[in-house]
């Protein structure tokens, strides 16, 4: 059975799109079959993976709006294993559009749902706003990964997201279980990095899962999109490759595997 992984947080910078993009690749190195649903209209994912905008003609989009079906809007990345639904400026307008719909926030499940793909895990990068393209990212979901950057205003803005999945899952009648929460731009050396962790972990001291796994701050994880290519490709050896194959085996582990 496919797992469907929304990556979601509202605040911008907090690795939403690396950790999407990493994960998805260490998965795959793994061996598991990986699909990327890149669901902001910026397209980071899309270009983080060696998909040229410009040139692309089926997207998230064209999938939403029944204009291709979810196996032609499927491609193949240079990664074994791992595909994406790229996405483009196109995709700004689909809030407007989808509103018009009636049961607008299925409509991203009802593709999923509509043919069938042999995928161990599907991640979608939501955007970085609580609309409607999130809200279809969430009722597609089997569960949600929460980045968090190690900064002062970390915890800024999560009682809204909290908010919004609960909200999901009461009004939509649609369950997104947190998985983890994912500490990332991560320096052990600084007072800042250990004090917002210790916050993360009060604040949700009683309800969430807080990877064992955190990101690092790393020269390479920032390079690598602008070589359109996953870290793990990009630099093999450096520690933001090594710590997303330590979370693709934490994740492994988590749902019985060894």
């Amino acid at each position: 059975m496919t797992e469907i992984i929304t990556i979601l947080n509202q605040k911008g910078g907090c690795g939403k799109t690396t950790t999407a993009v990493n994960l998805g690749a260490a998965l795959a190195t793994l061996g598991k079959n990986v699909l990327i649903i890149d669901m902001d209209p910026q397209g980071n994912a899309t270009t983080s993976l060696g998909i040229k905008k410009g040139d692309i003609e089926t997207t998230v989009y064209s999938l939403l709006s029944g204009e291709s079906t979810l196996i032609e809007s499927i491609y193949e990345t240079k990664t074994p294993n791992l595909y994406a639904i790229p996405s483009n400026i196109s995709l700004s307008g689909a809030e407007i559009e989808l509103s018009k719909e009636i049961g607008y926030p299925y409509i991203l499940n009802e593709k999923l749902q509509s043919q069938e793909i042999n995928l161990d895990y599907i991640f979608i990068d939501a955007p970085p706003s609580l609309g409607i393209l999130t809200l279809n990212a969430l009722v597609a979901t089997t569960s949600v990964i929460i980045p968090i950057q190690s900064e002062f205003y970390a915890l800024e803005g999560m009682l809204d997201l909290l908010e919004t999945i609960k909200l999901v899952e009461s009004r939509l009648k649609s369950d997104c279980p947190i998985k983890g929460i994912l500490i990332t731009l991560y320096d052990g050396r600084t007072k800042l990095a250990k004090d917002v962790y210790d916050n993360v972990k009060e604040f949700f001291k009683d309800s969430e899962h807080i990877f064992k796994t955190k990101i690092p701050r790393n020269v390479k994880l920032a390079e690598a999109p602008s070589y359109g290519t996953p870290c793990i490709t990009y630099d093999p050896e450096c520690t933001g490759t090594k710590a997303y194959i330590s979370l693709a085996k934490e994740i492994l582990k988590m749902d019985g595997e060894d």
